[in-house]
């Protein structure tokens, strides 16, 4: 079975802390990850029809499927065990609503947050788990 694999905007600050807390919490190591901007990256989106030019979201990559937004999020939680898979309650909010929510953050997330100038590195630890 091939791993899930989380694909982030890799010059957005809130972004790449949010990979640094799912390199912590995924006591399984079974998350990838790939930056939106890398060239792994855009052919996976446009393996999954997706926009390689849309960089507000994130995407995962797992059993086939490409989830984005909100689902994305909640499915990375799901995979990462127990306590972070309860988030699969957030499944009874409407996809609408989530994703509504989700689009406000991260078209702000940049402003509120701020940006790197280039793509994360990861550390030579990390470094299997990226491709």
């Amino acid at each position: 079975m091939e791993k899930p694999i989380l694909l982030f905007d890799g010059v957005c600050n809130v972004c790449n802390a949010s990979v640094d807390f799912v390199l912590k919490h995924d006591k399984s190591k079974t998350i990838m990850f790939a930056s939106l901007q890398s060239e792994k990256g855009k052919t996976l989106l446009k393996e999954h029809q997706l926009n390689v030019e849309e960089l507000s979201t994130v995407v995962l990559i797992h059993q086939k499927k490409a989830y984005v937004k909100s689902s994305a999020v909640i499915k990375t939680a799901m995979i990462m065990g127990f306590p972070w898979n309860l988030s699969v309650i957030f499944f009874i909010v409407p996809n609408f609503l989530r994703d509504y929510l989700y689009s406000k953050f991260a078209a702000n997330r940049y402003r509120w947050f701020g940006k790197k100038e280039t793509c994360r590195m990861p550390t030579p630890e990390e470094k299997q788990r990226f491709i």
